[in-house]
């Protein structure tokens, strides 16, 4: 029996970002960041199918341009950042454009589904192999206990309950 060769990829966080996109008052959309994140990947193959996709962010680094919404996003009524102090998610399938994996926010885990986008795989000036994917998906927060929620003076609701994840990651072959 031969064993395929595994091949290790980090992700180069100067050419990635972690968003999500949450509707305001159902009129406008917030976006927000994770600035403190790590993720790799680990391969046996150049089209990353069944990859093992891991990714963690720090709770305390969200940032949407607000601090009072940063503050109130740490606390309890949404992530609890001092008691949950990272998000993380690990693959369990990936097929070259759907990857499933288990999120886990707070204290819930939850299998999700992200649509993937394989951008392929380049040298960089300086003789780096990476490789680049565009990743969307959306969640239900309150499946993960960000169950907070304010309804206006007119009915709107303040938060929506879907968020948007919008995930440009490039990885760096170890």
């Amino acid at each position: 029996m031969e064993t395929a060769i595994k091949t290790t990829w980090n992700v180069d966080t100067a050419h990635s970002e972690i968003a999500f996109k949450v509707k305001h008052m159902m009129i406008s959309t917030v976006t927000g960041h994770f600035e403190d994140f790590s993720a790799s990947v680990e391969t046996d193959n150049d089209n990353f199918t069944n990859g093992k996709f891991n990714f963690s962010a720090r709770i305390e680094s969200i940032n949407t341009k607000n601090s009072d919404r940063d503050a109130h996003l740490k606390s309890d009524d949404f992530f609890n950042a001092e008691s949950y102090p990272e998000m993380t998610f690990i693959s369990k399938s990936f097929d070259g454009s759907t990857m499933v994996g288990d999120l886990t926010i707070r204290d819930v885990t939850k299998e999700i589904e992200l649509d993937v986008d394989f951008n392929g795989v380049a040298v960089d000036p300086y003789g780096q192999t990476k490789a680049g994917f565009e990743i969307t998906g959306v969640i239900n927060r309150k499946d993960f206990n960000l169950t907070w929620g304010a309804v206006t003076e007119a009915g709107s609701v303040v938060v929506a309950d879907k968020v948007k994840l919008v995930i440009d990651l490039q990885f760096i072959k170890a």
